[in-house]
Parts: C-alpha cells; sequence; structure tokens
C-alpha cells in the first residue's frame, strides 16, 4: 500500500515540478520583457531617441523573449529545440520558395485588377508598348483583358498580324502608348473598324 502511494506521490511530484518550472519560465519571461520595456524607454527619456526607433526595437525584443520562453517550456515537455529549429527553417524555405514561385502570377493578377479598375486602355484600343529610347516592344488591338494577360492583334502595314498575349505586369513596367477607338478613324480612316 505504501509502494503504490509512493508511486503517486512521485508521478504527482513530477507533474507539480514540471508545471511549477513552466510557471517560472513565464513568470521570467514576462518580468524580463517588463524590464527591457522600461530599460528602453528609460534609454528613449534619457537621449533624444526617435519613437520609430523604439517602438520596433521594444517589438522585437518582446517577440525574442517570447520565442526563447516558448522554446524552453517545450523543452520541459520533452520536445527539442533542434528539431523546432528544424522544422521552422523547413517551413521558412518552402514558404520563400512558394513565394518567389507564385510571385509573377500574384504581380499579374493584381496588375489586372488595376487595368480594370483605373482603365489606362480598353477593348479595342491600340496601344504600343516601348522600351527606352522609343524601341517599339509590341503594337496591337486590345483583344481582351483576362486575368493575367492582355491579348493583342498586332498591327502592321498590311492589316492585321498576329495575336500576341502580354502580361499584365508588363503594362505597369514599360510605356505605354494608347490610341482610343475613335481616334483610331482619324489616324487610319481605311481601317475596315
Amino acid at each position: 500500500m505504501n509502494e503504490a502511494l509512493l508511486n503517486l506521490i512521485r508521478e504527482w511530484g513530477d507533474q507539480l515540478l514540471l508545471g511549477l518550472q513552466i510557471v517560472m519560465i513565464l513568470l521570467i519571461a514576462f518580468l524580463l520583457q517588463r524590464l527591457v520595456a522600461r530599460g528602453l524607454a528609460r534609454l528613449g527619456r534619457r537621449y533624444p531617441l526617435p519613437p520609430e526607433l523604439l517602438l520596433p526595437l521594444r517589438g522585437g525584443i518582446r517577440w525574442f523573449i517570447i520565442g526563447g520562453a516558448l522554446i524552453m517550456v517545450l523543452e520541459r515537455f520533452g520536445v527539442s529545440a533542434t528539431v523546432l529549429w528544424t522544422a521552422f527553417s523547413g517551413f521558412v524555405a518552402v514558404a520563400a520558395i512558394a513565394f518567389f514561385a507564385i510571385w509573377s502570377v500574384l504581380s499579374n493578377l493584381l496588375c489586372a485588377v488595376l487595368i480594370m479598375t483605373v482603365g489606362p486602355f480598353r477593348l479595342g484600343d491600340l496601344v504600343e508598348l516601348v522600351e527606352s529610347f522609343d524601341k517599339p516592344i509590341v503594337k496591337g488591338r486590345v483583344m481582351d483583358i483576362n486575368l493575367l494577360y492582355t491579348t493583342l492583334q498586332e498591327v502592321n502595314e498590311d492589316g492585321l498580324g498576329a495575336t500576341v498575349q502580354v502580361p499584365n505586369s508588363l503594362f505597369f513596367q514599360k510605356v505605354l502608348r494608347r490610341w482610343r477607338g475613335a481616334e483610331i478613324q482619324s489616324i487610319n480612316p481605311t481601317s475596315n473598324e
């Protein structure tokens, strides 16, 4: 009977000790964060430091202390800091790769929204993208505007040419010349619009 009671006391004692350690870690982290915040506030009053510098510094130190306390608490539960660091760095690497992989798609989507709302050109307009020093890239009539591309029907001396799909982001990176549908009639009255 005493053996079972001793085992129960040991088991509960270990759990209470673990809980006490976690409470102490959190309490020390809280007090350390408050101490650093007061120290930075005192430093800001003593020296003419701008609040734009102190606010992010205080937030960064706060998150550093919270992260350290979290790692210590998880170590108390048996989770290795090496495993946590490996998981975190793996997640950051995958997120960075995914971000760069979809960057051009997101850029084209945002530019499509801007084209549709701001209206630098419309369907039927004649547009020309120009590189620096007046070197034309592409010139054509706007046939379609979708979320990724703007479709142009190229215009050449013989009439209409090939269909070209231009990424929407290119319209915000290059110089754009535009002729509205009515203006095209006055420029080229023989066209069959």
